[in-house]
């Protein structure tokens, strides 16, 4: 097993010791086990699944971020992220047609980056809701 933190500007989202972990780099998923060599990797918008020391998998949506290992010790610095379970997926559904409104009504004064950012949340949000 492994340590793990899974942390947000404003909280610690998860502390806890963990058998293996699936996250979404920006370069494609990648698996952590006890004994993986020490990686720094950026994180996209997606999926992150920890298997505790019982079998059982929690999901998380996470919305980029930072992952670094070494010396069994795991530290996610998430964008953002949230325990699949409590993901308000109407409000997610609400997000997303607020920010394909943006994108649609681009021609105004509007950052579409961010606009960017936020459908791609929401997406995510919604697509991990629905398959819990």
């Amino acid at each position: 097993m492994f340590r793990i933190s899974i942390v947000t500007t404003d909280r610690i989202v998860y502390e806890g010791n963990v058998v293996s972990l699936i996250a979404p780099g920006t370069m494609g998923y990648l698996g952590i086990m006890t004994s993986h060599a020490p990686i720094i990797t950026s994180l996209k918008p997606g999926k992150l699944t920890v298997k505790d020391g019982s079998g059982r998998e929690i999901n998380f949506a996470v919305s980029g971020g930072f992952l670094e290992n070494s010396a069994n010790t795991c530290t996610i610095l998430a964008d953002s992220a949230e325990f699949a379970d409590d993901i308000d997926l109407e409000r997610a559904k609400e997000s997303l047609t607020r920010a394909r409104q943006r994108l649609r009504d681009a021609a105004g004064n509007i950052d579409i980056p961010r606009a960017r950012a936020a459908y791609e949340r929401a997406k995510n949000r919604i697509n991990i809701a629905s398959h819990e």
